[in-house]
């Protein structure tokens, strides 16, 4: 790949645009926002000029709702050899191509698996896909060049190519992505009216929920939009389970010990079910969640202290697998959680604890 044409400088379009400028790629920009364009191009994402002929690949970066149309455009045109879109909903806008006559040939449908909760070019940068899964939607009619355009691009952003059929990728996306996003949205809204007593209470717990709940609304209302179905279904599940542990809660309250004993028994369940899924969730490079442990440390709010016991855990030769830090409220101070092999705790809290670091049990 030489030459390639991102039509959309978001987050995603210009985050893709980096790493293959980084690459030696010539990139050209567009955008329906003149000024996102000269934004991405001031980052160093490419170039505002428009190219001169066709480009090996046109990057569509728009949202949902606009994929078909852009891709259709972009095929009448001629202006890319492959048009790969990088929507979060695929069997959608593949369908609305099929009905405008677009070229199922030269199209194929992706959605790499990263994001944040900012958004723009500013968020942007060349790393964004690094090590994440990049979805590729390929059908009998996607030519073998484009494919392998795809394949070249997500190596480029060294990310990790899975294939799916569109359909199986939204239902997938629909319980793994879009649900939780509505999930923190509706926890997170109940703190609205709450009062301030209760949410200077907030920890670590509340934060991790509805992290992702600072994201754009209008770009999510976007998304959903393209995918309501699968959604629906994945949420319908949830409420079900929520009335059976709202009726298990009202009998834990209930004076009748039969009754207890079988909320009990509900809310024992719902928590070994979510044991159960949590452990499927993949852990550190995609392998299966690792047990382990944590050595807590009290740290200070002032430059360096992160830099500081991250050097004291090097010199003690032991890996940090992962990481948390849990702010103390109205303090300069905090706790971090550093997650290590359980055979390497013992000697991370020795270590620590001869440099000077307060541990907590």
């Amino acid at each position: 790949m030489r030459t390639a044409l991102v039509i959309g400088t978001g987050l995603i379009g210009t985050s893709a645009a980096l790493a293959l400028a980084g690459r030696g790629v010539r990139v050209h920009l567009s955008d329906r926002d003149a000024s996102r364009v000269r934004t991405a191009a001031a980052l160093g994402a490419g170039t505002e000029d428009a190219p001169d002929g066709p480009v090996d690949l046109a990057l569509v970066a728009v949202p949902p709702g606009r994929v078909a149309a852009t891709v259709a455009d972009a095929q009448r045109r001629g202006l890319a050899r492959a048009c790969l879109d990088v929507a979060s909903v695929k069997g959608g806008p593949r369908r609305e191509l099929a009905e405008l006559g677009g070229d199922p040939v030269s199209y194929l449908g992706s959605h790499p698996m990263a994001g944040r909760e900012r958004s723009g070019p500013m968020a942007a940068t060349a790393d964004l896909f690094e090590g994440r899964p990049w979805v590729l939607t390929p059908t009998a009619a996607t030519d073998t060049e484009v494919l392998n355009l795809a394949l070249e691009l997500v190596a480029v952003c060294r990310a990790v190519p899975v294939v799916m059929d569109a359909d199986a990728h939204d239902r997938a996306v629909a319980l793994v992505s879009h649900t939780p996003q509505l999930l923190s949205s509706l926890v997170a809204a109940r703190l609205t009216d709450a009062d301030e007593t209760a949410v200077r209470l907030c920890g670590q717990g509340i934060r991790d929920v509805t992290r992702i709940a600072a994201s754009d609304p209008g770009m999510w209302t976007e998304i959903l939009s393209a995918n309501p179905g699968p959604v629906a279904e994945v949420l319908s599940a949830v409420a079900d389970d929520l009335a059976e542990t709202v009726r298990a809660l009202r009998a834990l309250d209930s004076a009748d010990e039969e009754k207890r004993r079988d909320g009990a028994t509900g809310i024992t369940d719902l928590l070994r079910r979510g044991n159960a899924g949590r452990e499927r969730v993949p852990g550190k490079h995609g392998a299966a969640p690792a047990a382990y442990e944590s050595v807590t440390v009290l740290i200070g709010d002032q430059p360096g202290e992160l830099a500081r016991i991250f050097a004291d855990a090097g010199r003690a030769g032991i890996n940090i697998e992962d990481v948390r830090i849990e702010h103390a409220t109205g303090q300069q101070a905090g706790l971090i959680q550093l997650m290590v092999e359980p055979a390497a705790a013992p000697d991370l809290t020795a270590a620590l604890r001869e440099r000077g670091w307060s541990i907590r049990q």
